[in-house]
């Protein structure tokens, strides 16, 4: 699967199909700090990704007054 990561920005690509949670820990990545996008939806951390999908991993940005 392709993988594009914000922040650095990059893309690297990931064999095997994982849980968003597995793939999560296998890039070292905080769940609670991260949001997962695949092929356009974001998904929750028991969804199952295939290896022709296309995710995007975006930091959790909060702000406020």
């Amino acid at each position: 699967m392709l993988v594009k990561m914000r922040n650095p920005k990059r893309e690297i690509e990931v064999d095997g199909d994982r849980t968003v949670n597995h793939l999560l820990d296998a890039l070292d990545l905080v769940r609670e700090s991260h949001l997962v996008i695949c092929n356009g939806t974001l998904v929750p951390g028991d969804a199952r990704l295939g290896e022709n999908d296309v995710i995007e991993i975006r930091p959790v940005i909060s702000g406020g007054s």
